[in-house]
């Protein structure tokens, strides 16, 4: 592997543990089934693994989350009988981000990642990391949402502010608003914010509207970009492109923090888009290319949303990873000529638990994605959200 290529994969155990329940569309086996992906086709070794030795303390989870939100957390995880008004209080009994025994060291587990990953990074360890779990970017810094306890991207992006003292762009193509970040950030300068999702008209979190652009001294360092619902890949590509190209020559940062939630595929339960495989192959394709040119490669990947768990989310994060440390699969994938199959005995191995027929090839058949007839019509109304998105850089 060059050295331009180098790059440290972030998992602690612990974070297998966060589970709201059987039934919820959160599930940890998206972790477990990525990973064996990665390893089966030779592309992650042991010593590319690494677990944060501890599970984040107090003094981390301070750099975002309030001190009684903490506390609570940690006694709901501690016991759950008539604990009902205090998880209320604190977005902990909804049916969306419910509380569970153990909630708190797992959602710890997830943050001592992201924050090791950061570490990584700027300390000059790597290049590049990644941290599958992250990206919980939905929480508060005094409740829960979204299925999202403690802010880890927030926590991680605080850490690198205050250790290292370095520009941060934050970078979140979740189908949903990445607003705990952005409400985190709103009024700070030095992290700029950029979202581009599902438009909040008709999907939560309800925001991330283009004219949400930051408060008094961080005014013109939140950036958003609401898709319409059904928006396909070249709409969404070029709006990506369009604004985020923009965004990173503005702000100039010292690092990039992405969070790659993969729910505006076609196949997710709980988004409207409708998207392929293909955006997911070019995310972390522009922003290697963007690392290098704007970074010197400084580049943290965390996961995020993605409820299609066996068809999507494992084929999406590995060519993260992929990308990373450039894998000659990337190189396969450019190459519209060639069709690059998934690993045989991957396939095997999950085909008899997946309950619908997993795709065979990293990039989608698209005939298994009928096209929208409104297509015109999204586009335009996309590259006006693009102009609006930009218009003062």
């Amino acid at each position: 592997m060059s050295s331009k290529a180098n790059a440290i994969f972030f998992h602690h155990p612990g974070s297998e543990n966060y589970k709201f329940g059987e039934e919820h569309p959160f599930d940890p086996m998206r972790l477990t089934l990525t990973i064996d992906l990665l390893r089966r086709m030779g592309a992650l070794t042991d010593d590319q693994i690494r677990q944060p030795h501890l599970s984040a303390n107090e003094e981390l989870l301070a750099l975002v989350h309030r001190q009684d939100y903490v506390d609570a957390v940690t006694k709901l995880s501690a016991s759950v009988d008539n604990s009902d008004t205090l998880a209320e209080k604190y977005g902990l009994q909804t049916e969306d981000t419910p509380f569970f025994a153990g909630i708190h060291q797992a959602a710890s587990a997830i943050v001592s990642g992201s924050v090791a990953a950061a570490d990584a990074v700027m300390s000059g360890q790597s290049l590049h990391a990644f941290h599958l779990a992250g990206g919980l970017h939905h929480a508060f810094p005094e409740r829960a949402s979204g299925f999202c306890v403690y802010n880890d991207a927030a926590i991680a992006i605080e850490h690198i502010r205050r250790t290292y003292g370095a520009r941060v762009l934050y970078i979140d193509t979740d189908v949903h608003h990445g607003d705990g970040v952005q409400w985190v950030f709103y009024a700070d300068q030095d992290v700029c914010t950029y979202s581009i999702h599902e438009t909040g008209r008709f999907l939560f979190p309800g925001t991330g509207f283009v004219h949400e652009k930051g408060a008094d001294s961080g005014f013109g360092a939140c950036f958003n970009v609401p898709l319409e619902p059904y928006t396909e890949d070249d709409s969404w590509l070029e709006s990506f492109n369009v604004t985020l190209r923009k965004v990173i020559a503005a702000h100039k940062p010292d690092v990039i923090i992405s969070q790659h939630g993969c729910d505006a595929h076609a196949y997710d339960p709980l988004s409207h888009m409708h998207c392929s495989m293909r955006i997911y192959r070019e995310i972390p394709a522009i922003i290697h290319e963007l690392a290098h040119d704007y970074t010197n490669g400084k580049w943290v990947a965390l996961g995020g949303g993605g409820y299609d768990i066996w068809r999507v989310v494992p084929r999406a994060w590995a060519l993260v990873w992929l990308t990373m440390t450039e894998h000659p699969v990337t190189t396969e994938l450019q190459d519209t000529l060639t069709m690059p199959q998934l690993p045989a005995d991957w396939l095997e191995h999950w085909s008899s638990s997946c309950p619908h027929e997993l795709p065979s090839h990293w990039l989608d058949d698209l005939t298994h994605i009928p096209p929208i007839p409104r297509r015109e019509e999204i586009t335009l109304k996309n590259r006006v959200t693009q102009q609006i998105a930009i218009q003062d850089l």
